[in-house]
């Protein structure tokens, strides 16, 4: 068995019902869409603070290194795995998962869980200026991160701002596989 992890997106679908072309370009491009913040994070793990201006200190390397890593890793699995909403995968199970493969997946085993976590992301991830400097998050008020120069704070944003489009971006695919997994006729 090959592993394909690079490839094009399907010029015949393999979904029972055809794959809106929207939806199949943003599947694909979301795993494209979050690796610049993937990329950003990791010089953290080496305590490098990329033109931070932070009080305190960083946790120890065996904790920042595992953590970081395991978080850019697991950001990017999670973003991969939206192609099974635009994918035959997300519609029967694979032969090789144990109990449950090639069985056809429920539509709302697949829904469910992308809406929650979109809204989840989405939550996350939002933030509202309010001024002087402060954020609103679901955290609650937090003041903003300064940079030494402009340069590192434009990258910083260059990077980081595409992850807010992360939530909306799997809450809308879930619709759409939704829709075209319960349309009927």
């Amino acid at each position: 068995m090959t592993l394909k992890i690079l490839h094009r997106p399907p010029q015949v679908s393999d979904t029972e019902r055809p794959v809106p072309r929207w939806a199949m370009g943003l599947a694909y491009a979301l795993p494209l869409l979050l690796l610049p913040s993937c990329l950003w994070r990791l010089p953290f793990a080496l305590h490098f603070e990329m033109g931070q201006a932070q009080e305190g200190g960083m946790p120890a390397y065996w904790v920042s290194i595992p953590y970081v890593l395991g978080l850019s890793a697991l950001s990017e699995v999670i973003a991969v795995l939206t192609i099974g909403l635009v994918r035959g995968w997300g519609e029967v199970a694979p032969a090789w998962i144990p109990v449950i493969g090639g069985r056809r997946v429920r539509p709302m085993a697949a829904v469910v869980p992308a809406v929650v976590g979109g809204l989840i992301l989405t939550l996350l991830f939002t933030s509202v200026p309010i001024g002087g400097g402060r954020s609103l998050t679901l955290h609650g008020v937090v003041d903003t991160v300064g940079y030494t120069n402009d340069a590192w704070e434009t990258l910083a944003t260059v990077c980081i701002t595409p992850i807010a489009a992360w939530g909306p971006i799997t809450i809308a695919l879930a619709i759409a596989y939704y829709r075209r997994r319960t349309r009927t006729g």
